[in-house]
């Protein structure tokens, strides 16, 4: 089964979905997305696909989300900041032919394979 992992290291979440594709025998293509951002669009692609709202995407919690003022901004707005600060995107993001997900807690990745 193809599967791709938009990947933190850092995050326990995104390691333990990690863990759990290749414990199902899967070695999805990793994209470290802080690394190598998504577009704008494969953002809202990504988002729209596991059913989220933006903000249901967003780490609220990110010094830079206060910084930059987002708690009342629009999609868009919220969609610009993510693109131009990819910490701000919630992960870890799993995609397989079964769908799309935010996988937090990593156990989400279990309805995908």
């Amino acid at each position: 089964m193809k599967a791709t992992i938009y990947h933190n290291n850092r995050c326990s979440n995104s390691r333990g979905a990690l863990e759990r594709l290749r414990a199902a025998g899967i070695e999805p293509e990793i994209i470290d997305y802080l690394a190598n951002p998504p577009s704008r669009a494969q953002i809202a692609a990504l988002i729209g696909a596991a059913g989220l709202s933006v903000r249901e995407a967003m780490r609220s919690k990110e010094a830079v989300y206060s910084e930059l003022g987002l708690a009342d901004a629009s999609d868009a707005q919220l969609l610009d900041a993510i693109a131009a600060h990819p910490v701000l995107l919630n992960r870890p993001f799993v995609v397989t032919p079964k769908g799309t997900r935010l996988c937090r807690p990593p156990e989400l990745v279990d309805q995908l394979l």
